[in-house]
């Protein structure tokens, strides 16, 4: 039997924040549920990795990553388990707002974000660092679970680019150049001494 598990790290369906021109940031605290569109990347992700052999589905609580994960394991017979690790970056103030808007009207703590996202964080919310850390403590605890297996986890997208970013060793302010569209996966190796990245972003499955 293979000493790794293989993730499906995926990224939500489609929400009506991230449908907005610009989009807005949900964060953690705005707990919007799928548009239409999303219900149908949701089926489509579903399709995808139903050849799969998918042991488990594990998914961030907040509703969005639930339903998209729902989606996913209804395929398989399977119900989702939900790890609070997997949830959204707190974004605090800058939540329900879009990033035009900060870079005019909160330019001083946008700079900083951009500069160096760990020692200055979402202001009145996480530092990437943090967000980081309780994400590959959640999909390590899980992967360690399941060696040999293969799993689908769904989550959201800073938490999946900062998790790449990391096996990727791409620094912390770069992170956000990591394309995460909605209802992408990408594919990790796990093991216990490595873990590395397949796949990155996939989307051949979405209807454009």
């Amino acid at each position: 039997m293979s000493d790794a598990c293989h993730i499906y790290l995926i990224r939500h369906g489609a929400t009506a924040h991230n449908l907005l021109d610009p989009p807005r940031m949900q964060g953690r605290h705005i707990d919007e549920p799928l548009t239409e569109l999303g219900q149908s990347q949701a089926a489509q992700a579903a399709v995808a990795l139903q050849s799969k052999p998918l042991a488990a589905v594990y998914a961030s609580p907040l509703r969005r990553a639930m339903e998209t994960a729902q989606a996913i394991a209804g395929a398989h017979r399977l119900d989702p388990t939900a790890l609070e690790g997997l949830a959204e970056a707190d974004v605090g103030r800058w939540e329900d707002r879009a990033w035009v808007e900060i870079a005019q009207n909160d330019k001083e703590a946008y700079l900083g974000f951009r500069n160096d996202p760990v020692a200055q964080g979402y202001p009145d919310g996480e530092d990437l660092g943090t967000v980081y850390e309780r994400v590959a403590e959640a999909i390590d605890q899980v992967a360690s679970q399941h060696l040999g297996q293969v799993i689908a986890v769904v989550a959201h997208s800073v938490v999946n680019r900062v998790y790449l970013g990391g096996l990727l060793g791409v620094p912390f302010a770069l992170r956000r150049k990591i394309p995460q569209d909605n209802c992408n996966y990408s594919l990790v190796k796990w093991t216990t001494k490595k873990q590395s990245v397949v796949t990155v972003n996939a989307v051949h499955h979405l209807e454009s």
